[in-house]
């Protein structure tokens, strides 16, 4: 097999383990990768703003009002104005979106920041390096990406419900 064939083939295998692990979260956890993301982000500090989870998550403020307007028709997160600023709404994760988080696969994305820590420095360069070439090399470099392992653009998907 040439180099050009195993080069698609290793695209194709990445995507579709992104497929497949999206699958199996809707399928154990029932939500999707990026509402995924943004439960984790609230419960690593108890609650959030919906701007702190779209800076993190690079996205906009639209999706992410999008994202946790699901994860509140879920019951598995909560909007509480704050005490301090009546202004600013806190995220909070209810006892059901603890359990989601729990019963949920291993996320994607932290295997492969797990198995990228452990990379030599060297090695990690070389990697982002070749991984933003390739992104050069299919034109999507300009392209607005959230650092969410997910198959397809998070704001077209979450604008038709999908998220």
């Amino acid at each position: 097999m040439d180099r050009i064939d195993t080069s698609l083939i290793a695209l194709r295998r990445i995507l579709r383990a992104t497929e497949l692990f999206g699958r199996e979260l809707k399928q154990v956890a029932g939500i999707t990768a990026p509402q995924f993301r943004a439960l984790q982000i609230i419960a690593e500090n108890g609650s959030a703003t919906a701007t702190e989870i779209a800076q993190r998550m690079r996205v906009t403020q639209a999706t992410v009002t999008s994202l946790v307007d699901k994860l509140v028709r879920q019951n598995l997160v909560v909007r509480e104005k704050s005490a301090a600023d009546r202004r600013q709404t806190n995220i909070q994760v209810t006892p059901l979106g603890h359990e989601t988080l729990d019963r949920a696969p291993d996320p994607l994305q932290q295997r492969f920041v797990r198995k990228f820590e452990a990379m030599d420095d060297w090695e990690q360069s070389m990697l982002v390096a070749s991984l933003e070439r390739v992104a050069a090399m299919l034109d999507a470099e300009d392209l607005d990406a959230s650092p969410v392992l997910d198959t397809g653009d998070i704001r077209h998907a979450a604008r038709n419900g999908a998220h």
